[in-house]
């Protein structure tokens, strides 16, 4: 879900937070692919999940940061995206990667990076994650002013936000935890 949603996202040429912006930012910019970087932005964050979070938790968000790199390199290949409305590819795209970072976090994994620091944070302190990935997103969204027109700029901060209150209004500690 977290692959599609991100595929719908960069075939409409929007941002989002996160790693995950950050990859697609530098994908825009560079030759290498979403993917690539995606694996190389979260690999430090790796250590503070084994630190902060345990193995079990470190191993599946391994697997899964990689799934989602490849898987994110297959749906343009198999889904004809180049005509997708950007309105839909953005809002449904959010929606849908917020939707599979419940069922990750549900089953104590993430996608890596920005999501292990928010996770823990919610753990230790209490913060809800939603409201805190939503405050990294806001500033990695919006610095993607240089490297998006300014229409796809708003179109990307309201699929932030749909992406994070998704989140906001569905992740509790300690319910559903596999």
């Amino acid at each position: 879900m977290v692959s599609f949603g991100l595929a719908l996202l960069t075939a409409s040429g929007a941002v989002t937070g996160g790693v995950a912006g950050i990859a697609i930012l530098l994908s825009y910019v560079s030759d290498w692919p979403f993917g690539v970087w995606f694996v190389l932005i979260n690999a430090p964050f790796f250590l503070l999940a084994l630190l902060r979070m345990g193995w079990q938790f470190t191993v599946k968000t391994i697997i899964t940061v990689v799934l989602v790199s490849l898987f994110s390199s297959i749906h343009p290949t198999l889904i004809d995206l180049d005509g997708i409305e950007p309105v839909y590819g953005v809002l449904f795209g959010s929606a849908v990667t917020g939707v599979g970072f419940i069922v990750l976090f549900r089953h104590r994994a993430s996608v890596g990076g920005i999501s292990i620091l928010c996770l823990y944070l919610q753990d230790r302190f209490g913060w809800r994650a939603g409201y805190v990935q939503m405050g990294f997103d806001a500033v990695i969204v919006l610095s993607s002013v240089v490297v998006v027109p300014l229409p796809m700029l708003a179109l990307s901060v309201a699929g932030a936000v749909v992406l994070n209150l998704v989140i906001a209004l569905n992740h509790r500690p300690h319910r559903y935890l596999a």
